[in-house]
């Protein structure tokens, strides 16, 4: 698939409206930038707001690092109203809340792109899911890989996956979001993309704790490589197909998260390792972790669909206070040895 340049523009989606002004999304606001696209990016704290559009920099989010001039942001979440694409990149817990708001404002059949990864709790769906019971009529795509915001946010190098059913569709939208070193690859697996992303958080926990309570080198690559065993295994179950998973958003993205204390799903991870407890740890973070709630998701999923998921239950029960960290580890390390398929 060919990628577009800022001198190549889409002319059916020019103007994009970001929802969402954490890391992230003010990363992609900033890609779409470099793609030469006419980008808006919605925040609800007004202080973010005021920095990009005066200093162009996202300080409490993204330090050190200055943004395209030309990129405006705005606490009006009716500016979607005049949007060819809308980016959804709020985290996946409100997901939900989040939709209900742009309900009012949002033209009929304008594309929205998910960037959140997660399961929602409450109900065990996937974001697609949510968002199409919320607005119905809008198409959907799926934004999800091995990709860090600060990484994007500066240009580096950067291959990420784009799910949509619609094959036209996926095209355009991958014309208009990537470029030189925002590479999108097309999919219409929807649901492999999502839940690849969604587990990977969840071992990425996992994978912290082992690196934080100094397990070693070796201990780190049999969690990643069961835990990919975990994610394949479950994404199956749930409809996704196996290549998706061991593609950039899943196993790669996997390989990203759980092996980067940049990542802030394994960064959570040390820190429990360490000894520290969740409610230690998150109140001294802006950002959210998503592993924490979807891990809950996961579990719940996996027992109705009878699926064997030892570290995603251990990290269930890690952060939910049900049992500690060493009694977790205990319990996988006396599982019985079984064949490795």
């Amino acid at each position: 698939m060919s990628q577009s340049t800022s001198e190549d523009t889409h002319p059916a989606f020019q103007r994009i409206v970001v929802v969402g002004g954490g890391a992230f999304g003010t990363a992609l606001a900033q890609t779409l930038r470099l793609a030469g696209r006419d980008v808006t990016l919605w925040a609800r704290n007004s202080a973010v707001v005021s920095e990009i559009n005066d200093r162009h920099t996202n300080s409490i989010y993204l330090p050190d690092v200055t943004l395209d001039q030309q990129l405006t942001a705005t606490t009006d979440i009716s500016v979607v109203a005049r949007a060819d694409l809308v980016l959804l990149v709020t985290p996946a817990q409100v997901t939900r809340a989040t939709a209900s708001l742009l309900t009012p404002h949002l033209p009929p059949h304008i594309p929205i792109v998910l960037c959140a990864k997660g399961i929602e709790q409450a109900s065990g769906k996937r974001l697609s899911t949510v968002l199409a019971e919320t607005i119905s009529a809008a198409p959907l795509a799926v934004l999800s890989g091995p990709a860090f915001a600060v990484d994007i946010v500066r240009g580096l190098p950067t291959a990420v996956t784009l799910a949509c059913t619609d094959a036209t569709l996926g095209a355009a939208l991958a014309a208009t979001i990537g470029h030189r070193n925002f590479r999108i690859y097309w999919s219409d697996d929807v649901a492999g993309v999502e839940l690849g992303g969604s587990i990977k958080n969840v071992l990425a926990i996992a994978a912290g704790i082992v690196a934080g309570r100094k397990l070693g080198a070796s201990a780190h690559a049999a969690l990643v490589t069961r835990g990919f065993a975990e994610l394949r295994r479950f994404g199956i179950a749930l409809g996704a197909r196996p290549a998706t998973l061991q593609g950039l958003s899943g196993l790669g993205d996997l390989l990203l998260t759980a092996g980067s204390p940049q990542s802030r799903n394994m960064s959570l991870g040390r820190a429990l390792g360490d000894g520290q407890s969740l409610a230690a740890i998150m109140a001294g973070r802006r950002s959210v972790a998503e592993g924490v709630a979807t891990a809950a998701a996961v579990v719940d999923l996996a027992r109705r669909h009878a699926l064997d998921m030892p570290i995603s239950e251990a990290v269930h029960a890690i952060c939910s206070g049900t049992t500690s960290v060493d009694a977790a580890m205990a319990g996988l390390l006396s599982r019985p040895f079984k064949a490795e398929d």
